[in-house]
């Protein structure tokens, strides 16, 4: 189910056409979405907002102004995954494609960093007016989807282009264009960064992780269309507004984290530098240098992947990663079997300008069926994509 799991903004603008709006959202939500409904304010002569409330089961924002709305153009923009907007009418088209905002639908147009599409609904002439087709032009130029106009039946009664495609077509082209995301409809938990073990309140055992080769592997995992869920230590990354973070600071957080969020994943990356010691005792108060000499007693941090190799369900997929020294390609098959992963990403602090706080990496890639790929320094970006691929090739023999 492609549309699992998205996040979507209906927009419905004044047209005849708003009544099968109401199937669609019912058919969006029957397919697994998310689904809140913004309305022109001309809308409510056709249907009453109650009505797309009670479908959507979310309240239905229609008055730019109205109480507790003003900043939810922004929240909206940032929360969605898609803004679909059926029916759109003339009126509506135009005012988005000359960025005027004067309803709470064309200033959430405005906000949103997802993908647009729109459904056009209009008497032919109107459809066909030249103007109409520079607006649309203009749309698409932009980025925005517009889902080709039907030949009909029209509310003039006339017989012409302009009718809105059936919802259910909707809902087909909707899985159409999803099917360039792989990775559409399911969910990705990643963990990545370092984690900082409290000796006493100001000093801690950490490393020089800096997160951004587990940040790189989420970044591209929401362009395939995941819900990405990251779990991340101390870091000074700017975090795309899109992927569910979750902060930590220790290996303990890190753990009961992962765990929790194991449960609704289907895929997880652990990418996370996570200390292996902690100290046994943490003092509650700042250990003064009175010695020359301070002695402290560390213990196994809990093996987060580990566990969740013992948790993992068998449509799960589970990556792990390793930093081996010598004789990587062994200990990380022995890592595989050991640990029940899918699949695991070796690096190695040897190669220059790779691993904690650079923006490259080399790794060499293992996975449960034998397969090995060695992949030379590059930046973590394009790194992430080749990894990402691999994981893909898995998908179709666990999911």
């Amino acid at each position: 189910m492609l549309l699992k799991n998205k996040k979507i903004i209906l927009g419905v603008s004044a047209s005849v056409a708003c009544y099968k709006s109401i199937s669609l959202c019912r058919l969006l939500i029957k397919e697994g979405a998310e689904v809140r409904v913004v309305l022109t304010p001309s809308v409510k002569n056709f249907i009453a907002p109650l009505t797309f409330s009670v479908v959507s089961k979310n309240k239905v924002l229609v008055e730019m102004f109205e109480e507790g709305t003003w900043n939810n153009h922004v929240e909206m923009g940032l929360w969605a995954d898609l803004m679909l907007i059926a029916p759109a009418s003339a009126n509506t088209i135009a005012k988005m494609s000359n960025g005027i905002c004067d309803t709470i639908l064309l200033a959430i147009y405005l906000s949103a960093r997802c993908e647009v599409v729109i459904a056009p609904a209009m008497d032919e002439d109107m459809w066909k007016h030249k103007t109409t087709q520079q607006n649309i032009a203009k749309l698409k130029e932009n980025g925005c989807k517009v889902i080709p106009v039907q030949h009909g039946e029209l509310a003039s009664g006339l017989i012409g282009e302009g009718r809105m495609p059936e919802p259910e077509e909707i809902i087909d082209y909707l899985k159409k264009s999803k099917k360039n995301e792989p990775l559409s409809g399911l969910t990705v938990l990643i963990n990545a960064g370092p984690t900082h073990e409290a000796i006493d309140p100001v000093r801690y055992i950490g490393n020089y992780s800096s997160g951004k080769m587990g940040y790189c592997l989420a970044e591209v995992a929401l362009e395939l269309g995941a819900t990405v869920k990251l779990v991340i230590g101390p870091n000074d990354l700017n975090i795309n507004k899109k992927i569910e973070v979750t902060k930590i600071i220790s290996s303990d957080e890190l753990y009961d984290c992962c765990v929790h969020l194991s449960k609704e994943s289907d895929i997880i990356i652990c990418a996370a530098a996570v200390a292996d010691y902690k100290p046994a005792v943490v003092s509650n108060h700042k250990i003064k240098k009175n010695e020359t000499t301070l002695s402290l007693q560390l213990i196994k941090t809990k093996d987060t992947l580990e566990a969740l190799g013992e948790l993992k369900a068998t449509h799960q997929l589970l990556i792990g990663f390793a930093l081996e020294t010598d004789n990587a390609p062994n200990y990380g098959a022995n890592k595989i079997t050991k640990k029940n992963l899918d699949a695991v990403i070796i690096n190695s602090p040897s190669t220059e300008g790779t691993g904690f706080g650079y923006d490259t990496n080399a790794a060499i890639w293992l996975d449960n069926k034998g397969n090995r790929q060695d992949f030379e320094k590059q930046t973590k970006a394009e790194l992430s994509i080749k990894i990402w691929n691999n994981i893909v090739s898995l998908i179709s023999t666990k999911l």
